[in-house]
């Protein structure tokens, strides 16, 4: 390697060193004058390129200080972990390789680690170990594949060739989801041709789950969505009643995991009792699992069908039918999934469950104190999210801002019938119970300010 080349590597990693190094005193979200500070980078495309060293001295002192400390361990916004030292080391190396992980022949490695990872995921969740597993870009691209491998099988069953013959004609898909159905289910749905208008929404209980005496009807042409971890109260769809209706139907169920899946891996995997019996689920690695970003997974239990509805084979790109660019959007990719791969194999079925056990039980507690301390908590806490108002929707509010000032914390605003509210999510191995209890004293402050 050349000389120059090297030493920008090791500048890199000094600069990324040095960050992670100061996330416990980094404000959780960037003060005005850093934001301010990035117009600096509003400059024309210059004549002549920078030297690289100016490019990496540019991101690190104008960027870094603009950063959301979503890596630290007082993020509790969106359900966003940090990121395990296993998996970060993973991506450097990775980056390093800079592999075509589209199938074996682009990259062996990347190939077999895919593999492996596809079968620890299926085995920590408890789902069919057979199943395909496509590692995406994210809970929508990942729902994006299932729910077209879905369309694609339940035309197939009424003898529509979707694939020579698209929807022109075809017969009609009934979608049937929550009233409380995440945005990135129906941005996937809205992409995929389902209008808004046509999808049926299936009623709620006070929890925000699907009620199985006001499921609406099915039948072999339904598609029929569930909700492993509703986004503000953590809650899941009661599986086990709805999903036997809906095979019993001859309907497809997918269910959108993208965190509360993670609770089949830990001692309340009861929760998500009869999950498994569903065709098709998406879940994220860059949630619950901590991994970086962009790891997210498309998991089918009939791989054949999300194969086929993925299939990118080429005459000059012949692959197997397992190989990720049969399974994915992506014909061109890089390799995600060797990050899930790495935290499996650095934390293992033991450090799994401890970590995803100790997130519940701190936010349990940190439901209880702000209860205790005259907050109303309006869920169950039965998982990792703690959604909270405070006396009146102008006080929720004030809170709300004067945390995110404050620059300790960082979490986000929600709607919850109908009214204001915010969601604590308990998502990082990094946050400690001294972390909670910061936490919890800044809100208890705010509030009898």
């Amino acid at each position: 390697m050349p000389t120059e080349e090297r030493a920008l590597l090791v500048d890199a990693d000094r600069r990324a060193i040095a960050y992670n190094d100061s996330l416990a005193q980094r404000r959780v979200y960037p003060n005005e004058s850093a934001i301010a500070a990035l117009t600096n980078f509003d400059t024309p495309l210059p004549e002549t390129g920078q030297a690289a060293t100016q490019v990496l001295h540019s991101l690190d002192e104008l960027g870094s200080p603009a950063t959301v400390t979503s890596n630290g361990p007082r993020y509790f916004g969106f359900v966003i972990g940090a990121t395990l030292p296993a998996a970060a080391a993973a991506e450097r190396l990775v980056l390093a390789w800079d592999q075509c992980a589209s199938s074996f022949d682009g990259s062996p490695i990347a190939d077999k680690l895919e593999k492996v990872a596809a079968c620890w995921v299926c085995e920590a969740l408890g789902l069919p170990n057979k199943s395909a597993v496509g590692f995406g870009t994210s809970a929508t691209a990942c729902t994006l594949a299932c729910l077209s491998a879905a369309r694609r099988t339940l035309l197939a069953r009424q003898g529509w060739d979707f694939d020579q013959d698209g929807l022109i004609g075809a017969p009609e898909i009934r979608v049937v989801i929550s009233e409380t159905a995440h945005i990135t289910v129906k941005k996937a749905l809205r992409v995929l041709g389902f209008g808004m208008r046509r999808l049926q929404l299936a009623p709620i209980d006070e929890h925000g789950r699907i009620d199985p005496a006001r499921l609406p009807k099915l039948d072999e042409r339904t598609l029929l969505i569930l909700q492993a971890g509703e986004v503000n109260t953590g809650e899941f769809d009661r599986f086990a009643e709805l999903i036997p209706k809906a095979r019993a139907a001859g309907a497809w169920v997918h269910v959108d995991g993208a965190f509360g899946l993670w609770a089949r891996a830990s001692s309340s995997a009861g929760l998500a009792d009869g999950v498994e019996l569903a065709d098709s689920w998406t879940t994220d690695g860059h949630k619950w699992l901590n991994t970086p970003y962009d790891s997210a997974m498309a998991i089918c239990r009939d791989g054949d069908a999300l194969a086929a509805a993925m299939n990118s084979d080429a005459a000059y790109a012949m692959a197997s039918k397992d190989s990720q660019k049969n399974l994915t959007l992506e014909f061109s990719r890089r390799a995600r999934g060797v990050a899930i791969w790495a935290a499996l194999a650095n934390l293992g079925r033991a450090g799994l469950r401890d970590m995803i056990d100790q997130h519940i039980r701190q936010a349990g507690h940190l439901a209880a104190e702000l209860r205790n301390g005259g907050y109303q908590v309006l869920n169950r806490v039965r998982l990792n999210q703690v959604l909270v108002r405070a006396d009146s929707d102008e006080q929720t509010a004030a809170i709300l801002k004067a945390a995110q000032d404050s620059g300790e914390v960082w979490f986000g605003a929600t709607i919850w019938q109908g009214r204001p509210a915010f969601r604590l999510s308990v998502s990082s191995w990094r946050t400690t119970d001294a972390d909670i209890e910061v936490l919890i004293a800044l809100l208890l402050r705010l509030k009898n300010t």
